[in-house]
């Protein structure tokens, strides 16, 4: 949330710098002091217990005084008191009426803001502060300002005439916020503006009659900092958010958002804290948009949960909706991106014990895309998971389970309630240069169908997914399970002042083969085939499809680091030997070998300036790569370039999903894309991404941004065009066209008093940007 600094109480000014006279000591001799910097910001300078009981040093080059009536300090008068320092030319203590006036040139210090004023008068009876003509400035952040009168009424109760606040530096005039009058109560943490006015370069921009802002660490009710931006998508747009501190416990942001092109949107974050953990909604609503009016009213809602009840129970919620499938693509959004096909709508309550967990969870989706089946929900699902570590020397015991029912309003798809049953026993050895795991486990899982209107006759597997469903089915499987490693290590031949690991490792993986055609698939797709996944027990997730096995999984990591024990390469290796090659999941030919394809997977860090990170997946009966990934980086001083490239051909794809994909792709995945950013100087930036389609030979996106950022304000240029479909049939003609959305935006706003930087700068500027294909670290994980 967006503050004033306490300190904006100029005032604060306060001349506590003047105190009664019996306190002080004079010093008219050409003595030296040490003094602090009246310019120092001392906020982290313990404070004094009693600072305003602390004695009074006054340094100056004359003292005339008239026993009963006045004392006059003229001359270089310093005045220190603790943290305090006051400078003037005279300071003058009527002792009759007991009151102080320092004039001329009237410097203040107390560490935290410094004053320039003409005159300053303090009544030490009633404890009224006035300064006149008073430039004021924070030492310990950027702000400063200026009054023409400013008056401490109270011990923490101020008021300044005709002030200004800004956080840009002395001579820059970009931006200042001017008011007639400024009422601050140090108490309250609250300052009040009357007939506030935001002027740039002296001009005003916005007027208010009367505005309300929190100046210290309590949270207050008001308005936060408006943004403002241009774009060819939405037109001008002008956002003004609102902040509501409704209990200690839970607040509400709220936020106007004007846009000329579509209307007046209202978005809103609602917070919340309580025993059972925190909570978020947001909510955005457009009444019209005027670009759809078909569409009507246009919505999206967000509620996320987490949090831990009486140190067992942990509750979580993730639920989403928009109004329409397009929502995301048409209109900028916090609740999500316009890559997004789906959205998850999913409520869990877990109970944690030492030796057991169970927990509850509900599942739904909204999808976002007219491609692919709907997706079951789950309504709901009851897990229950028991652990017996050492349950004997060298002999581990758990047991995985649930009870869950799933549902769809797909007309002619099955529902169905699963019962799953999974004990196992593991023998975990291990030392410090090698492990060796051997498992048993026991799947039993049980189905309930509702078939009813379901087609379980007509054609076979390969056109009908429901083909030979059964109302009832009972499974039972075992699965076994052996992987074994070692790592050694040396001083490297290749590369000298470096060492070597090499770790091998072996996986034996048997489950026999049942018939599993007359079961439904409720939550289950295949996993990914990466080097990692050569050594899982599972090729699919859910327990729908237990793919038999009988294969022997054989690789190795090495691993170089330099002379400081840092990662500098690794490359690791490894295949499956299927004894029976009819279980192979990623062949694409009819005759497949008893070997899958090879996967490798390769991290690269030169001197921490150049990086790579690659993986490729090569099937050695077709001599072709099936997927791909590359990445190669170069950073330097002032910024960064990066390519990539990704590859999976059509036939992998056809052959690890469940829905048809010739309305997708005709040629699979081939995407090459460059990326840079870059300094231009202490104030400009620019960063930049293209992404260009190989199977279509059409280009996929670009961004271009340019940011200038000063002491106190910032302004941001941004170009994109990202291909939003096709005019005709792009996957079996050639005559289809590409249809692109072109978008220029202009972001600017202020920096200071709690506000960050929106334009966007560097890695961050692409991150933020709202592309759908961005940016990835490579060896991020060894950075």
């Amino acid at each position: 949330m967006s503050r004033f600094p306490r300190t904006l109480l100029a005032a604060s000014i306060s001349a506590a710098f003047l105190v009664p006279q019996t306190q002080a000591e004079t010093i008219v001799d050409d003595s030296v002091q040490e003094l602090p910097a009246i310019d120092q910001c001392l906020i982290n300078q313990p404070e004094q217990e009693n600072p305003n009981q602390l004695p009074v040093n006054v340094e100056a080059d004359s003292l005339e005084a008239i026993n009963g009536d006045k004392a006059t300090y003229r001359g270089n008068v310093i005045v220190v008191q603790g943290k305090k320092r006051m400078q003037a030319d005279n300071v003058t203590l009527h002792q009759q009426d007991n009151i102080v006036v320092a004039e001329g040139n009237v410097t203040f210090s107390d560490g935290e803001v410094k004053t320039i004023s003409d005159k300053a008068t303090n009544n030490l009876n009633t404890e009224l502060v006035e300064l006149e003509n008073t430039q004021y400035q924070f030492l310990c952040e950027p702000g400063r300002g200026e009054a023409v009168y400013v008056a401490k009424t109270g011990k923490a109760v101020y008021e300044i005439e005709d002030g200004t606040i800004t956080s840009c530096p002395e001579g820059d005039k970009s931006w200042r916020m001017r008011a007639s009058s400024i009422d601050i109560d140090q108490n309250e943490e609250e300052a009040t503006f009357y007939n506030p006015r935001f002027e740039v370069a002296n001009v005003p921009v916005f007027y208010l009659p009367f505005l309300t802002v929190p100046i210290g660490d309590t949270r207050k009710t008001g308005f936060l900092y408006p943004t403002v931006s241009y774009g060819s998508k939405n037109g001008f747009v002008m956002e003004v958010p609102v902040y509501w501190n409704l209990a200690p416990n839970y607040d509400l942001e709220t936020t106007l958002k004007y846009m000329q092109e579509r209307g007046t949107q209202l978005n809103s974050e609602f917070r919340y804290l309580s025993d059972f953990g925190q909570s978020s909604i947001k909510s955005e609503y457009l009444h019209s948009d005027k670009k759809h009016p078909d569409k009507g009213a246009r919505w999206g809602v967000q509620w996320l949960h987490s949090g831990i009840y009486d140190q067992n129970w942990k509750i979580e919620a993730d639920y989403s909706q928009v109004s329409d499938i397009s929502y995301f693509s048409d209109i900028d959004s916090k609740i999500g991106k316009q890559e997004d096909g789906q959205l998850i709508q999913e409520g869990r309550v877990t109970y944690r014990s030492a030796n057991w967990d169970a927990s509850l969870l509900t599942r739904d989706f909204q999808i976002l895309t007219t491609a692919g089946n709907q997706p079951y929900r789950l309504m709901p699902q009851l897990d229950f998971n028991y652990y017996a570590p050492e349950l004997l020397r060298y002999l581990d015991f758990n047991m995985v389970s649930h009870i869950a029912r799933f549902d769809t309003d797909a007309k002619g798809q099955p529902s169905a309630t699963r019962i799953h049953i999974e004990p196992g026993f593991s023998v975990p050895l291990g030392t410090t240069w090698g492990s060796w795991v051997t498992e048993a486990r026991l799947l039993g899982t049980y189905y309930q169908q509702d078939l009813e209107g379901v087609d379980t006759t007509s054609g076979d597997k390969e056109i009908n997914p429901y083909y030979g469903l059964e109302e009832t089915v009972t499974r039972l499987l075992p699965e076994f399970r052996s992987n074994a490693g070692i790592v050694l290590e040396r001083d490297s031949i290749v590369l000298s002042n470096y060492s070597q690991t090499l770790e091998p490792q072996v996986q034996y993986l048997y489950v026999p083969k049942v018939n599993q055609g007359n079961i439904g698939k409720y939550d289950t797709t295949v996993l990914q085939t990466d080097y990692y996944g050569l050594f899982r027990s599972r090729k699919f997730s859910g327990v729908d499809e237990i793919a038999a096995a009988n294969q022997f999984s054989y690789g190795a990591s090495t691993r170089f680091f330099d002379d400081g024990f840092k990662e500098r390469l690794n490359i690791s290796f490894g295949q499956i030997i299927y004894l029976d090659a009819n279980e192979r999941l990623d062949s694409t030919t009819d005759s497949p070998s008893n070997y899958s394809a090879w996967a490798v997977e390769m991290d690269f860090n030169y001197d921490d300036y150049l990086f790579y990170h690659g993986g490729i997946q090569y099937d050695v009966d077709t001599s072709e790569v099936q997927l791909g990934n590359s990445t190669l980086e170069y950073r330097f001083a002032d910024g960064y370039i990066q390519g990539n490239y990704r590859y999976v051909t059509k036939e992998y794809i056809d052959n690890t999903v469940d829905f048809n994909i010739n309305s997708i792709t005709r040629d699979g995945i081939s995407q090459a894309g460059l990326l840079a950013g870059y300094q231009l100087s202490q104030n400009w930036n620019a960063s930049g991404q293209y992404f260009y389609d190989m199977t279509t030979d059409e280009a996929l996106e670009w961004l271009a941004k340019l940011n200038y950022t000063s002491d106190c304000w910032y302004i941001g240029f941004t170009y994109s065009k990202r291909l939003k479909g096709w005019q005709g049939d792009y996957i079996n003609t050639n005559t289809a066209t590409p249809l692109y959305e072109n978008n220029f935006s202009l972001n600017f706003g202020i920096i200071g008093f709690g506000t960050s930087i929106g334009a966007g700068s560097g890695l961050a500027g692409l991150e933020d940007a709202g592309n759908s294909l961005g940016y990835g670290r490579p060896f991020f994980l060894n950075n």
